[in-house]
Order: structure tokens, then sequence, then C-alpha cells
């Protein structure tokens, strides 16, 4: 067995005689396993966010969209249409068309976007299963169906034919609205049919159309979309894929990931994971402080000995290793006691739901590989670090 694990093993498992030090070096035992155990929580609580939030993108946006990249709009010919069918790895896909438009309900308003949807968009997108209250529109027909948050805004139900709910689309081609405001616009009339709810976003950002409704009220053709939605079969290579996709629009078209999609949400999540991890990192680092006084305390203790052990030939290096081991083998056993604890409080609240958001929502954590080898090699890595810097107080000058 190596010489300087061995006296680091025994002292580390062996009792001194003063019992300041047995105390100070339970503390810094117990800061190590807190700390790690509370970071690993943490992680785990803002992993389940990051899950929680996205879920909500996951239901309403596709696995890739394709967009114009100059204009609003282009034009999706048969051939295309074939093409993208025999694309290995694509399930199905849908055309859309979304423009920004004016609602108006029992003199309300409200600018939000109409999305126009063929009868594929159900197989692409999970938007037509959250709905709060109706059903979804049918094919062909004025029916539409809008978020709950602009029903709110309106005070708007479904069904109403009191009150006209009706859309005003600016036509095309006017570039002065304010010499004949009548003109300038294309109205239509619509049948509230169904109310999803998705998000506080996401409810008042989007009114679902037909298709052929949205080309109507824009003056579009019959080929004429501003997108396509695709569903990807699960484990596809996207890159593949989107390269395949531009290929078929003579690369005139922009290919995004549901991730590109909500580019801004994913770096607000990242960022948010970084910054609580930096900042428990620093309590961690606070905490090792106790580790350096530990062994810095343990090496005047043993003085006596390590005098003894230099003059019989061991070398100041070998001394040094011995309290470098000590403190590295209380990191990691501590950090492996720390995430037992914090794993079992994750798996608790998952299975149990003890701690809730709302009375019907539990706060959402999820456990992660990657947080356990993220949080036991933060505290190994310090803990090494604060080793080094304790042992390297073992000098010839003390020695002698």
């Amino acid at each position: 067995m190596n010489f300087p694990f061995y006296i680091a093993k025994r002292y580390l498992f062996s009792k001194s005689k003063n019992n300041a030090i047995n105390i100070i070096t339970k503390i810094a035992s117990g800061g190590i396993i807190v700390g790690a155990m509370a970071l690993f929580v943490v992680l785990s609580v803002f992993s389940g966010l990051r899950v929680f939030s996205l879920s909500f993108s996951n239901d309403f946006d596709p696995d890739l969209k394709v967009t114009p990249s100059t204009g609003k709009s282009f034009y999706f010919t048969t051939d295309q249409d074939k093409k993208i069918r025999n694309t290995e790895g694509v399930v199905d896909f849908s055309k859309i068309i979304e423009e920004r438009v004016l609602f108006s309900f029992d003199g309300k308003q409200q600018i939000s976007i109409l999305k126009g949807v063929d009868n594929n968009f159900k197989n692409v997108s999970k938007a037509s299963q959250k709905l709060f209250n109706g059903q979804w529109l049918k094919p062909k027909t004025y029916q539409v169906v809008v978020g709950y948050g602009i029903s709110e805004k309106l005070s708007m139900g479904l069904f109403d034919f009191n009150n006209a709910f009706e859309v005003m689309a600016p036509k095309p081609g006017k570039g002065d609205l304010a010499l004949n405001p009548e003109d300038s616009f294309n109205k239509s009339v619509l049948i509230p049919v169904g109310i999803y709810a998705i998000s506080e976003e996401l409810d008042s950002k989007y009114v679902f159309a037909d298709l052929g409704l949205a080309q109507e009220l824009l003056q579009y053709k019959t080929n004429q979309v501003s997108g396509i939605e695709l569903k990807l079969k699960p484990n596809s290579n996207e890159a593949e894929v989107i390269t395949k996709i531009e290929s078929i629009f003579n690369n005139k078209v922009d290919v995004k990931t549901r991730a590109e999609l909500n580019a801004t949400l994913h770096k607000m999540l990242n960022t948010e994971n970084i910054a609580v991890y930096l900042i428990f990192t620093l309590v961690i680092v606070i905490a090792l402080f106790n580790l350096i006084g530990a062994l810095i305390m343990m090496i005047l203790d043993k003085k006596a000995n390590l005098k003894t052990l230099y003059n019989l030939g061991t070398e100041v290096k070998d001394l040094r290793k011995v309290f470098l081991l000590q403190g590295s083998l209380l990191s990691i056993f501590g950090g492996i006691i720390g995430l037992i604890l914090g794993i079992i409080i994750v798996l608790i609240q998952q299975q149990f739901q003890l701690i809730m958001i709302t009375p019907t929502l539990a706060y959402p954590v999820e456990f992660s590989i990657i947080n356990v080898l993220i949080v036991f090699l933060t505290i190994v890595s310090l803990g090494i670090i604060a080793s080094f810097i304790a042992s390297s107080r073992v000098t010839k000058k003390l020695l002698n």
C-alpha cells in the first residue's frame, strides 16, 4: 500500500487527542455534506423548472419550422410536397400562415397573430389537445380557436351570436391607410368554437383558423404559405433533415429547431442555472475554509510524528501528500454522503410531492446523472484545492 495513503487513512478515521480538532473536523465534514446535498437539490429543482417551462413550448412548437429567408410568404409546390413526404426522418408536416391582425368583440380590440393551419396540424402540434373549453375548428369553415388570455381580454365566450367576433387584416399594397381606412382592411366575421390554454404568453398570442380562411383574408394564393411545421421521428438526425429540407427549397428558406424557436427562453434558463450553480459553489468554497483549518490544526497536532517520519527519511513532499490525501478523502466521502442525501430528498419529492407551488401543482424536480457528476466533481475539485493549500504548510522549516 502507498505509504502516504496509508498514513492519511489512519489520520482520517482515528480521533485526535485534542478534542477541538475533532470538533473542527466534524464541522468541516458537515459543511461538505450539506454543501453537496444543497447544490444537488438546487440543481435538480432548476432542472425540474427547466423541463416544466419547456413543456409548454414543446406542446406548441414543432420539431422543425420552415420560414422564408426573405419576405413573409413563399410558394409551396406539389413537387416540394412529395419530396418532404419522402424525406427520411419526417413523420408529417403542416402548412401554416401567420400574420398579426386586429380582432374586435363587443367594442373591445386586441392585436394578436392569426394562425391559419391545415388538417395535418393536429399531427404536428399538441395545441389541439390543450383545449380549455369547446372543440377544435373544422376545416374549410369560419370557425376559430382562441387563447384563454385573448378571450379574457375581450370578455368573449363561445357561440355568442349576439356580438360578432371580427378580424381585420391590412390589404396588401395599401400604403396610406389614413385616406380610406374602410378600404384598407379585409374584414371577416369569425365563429369561436374553442378556447385553448397552454401558457400565459401563448394564450394571448394566437388565434387558430383554417388555412383557407387565412389565405382568403390575407389575399394569398392557394399554394402560398408563410411557413411549414414538421414533426420528426424520435432520435432522427435533425442536421441531416434540415440539410435535405433546405435543398428542397434551394436554400431560400430558414429551418429552425424547437430550441432555436425558443432561443431566448433557453438562454434565460441556462443563465439562471449557471448563476445558481456559481452562487452555491461560492457557499461550498466558504465551507471548505473549515477543511483548510482542520487540516492545518491536524498538521500542528501531528508535528512530533511528522518530525519522526522526516528524521527516518521520509521526504517533505510525501508528508505533504499525507494531508493532501486526507483532505481529498474527506471531500470524496463527504460528497458521496451529501449526494446520497440529496438524491433521497429529490426522489421523495418526485414520488410523494411534499412541497407544492399551488394546491394542484407540485414543485418540479428532475433527477439527472449529469447533476450528480457536476456536484461530485465540484466537491472533489474544490476539496483537492483546499487540501493542497493546507498541506503546503508542511515545510522543512516546520519540521526543523
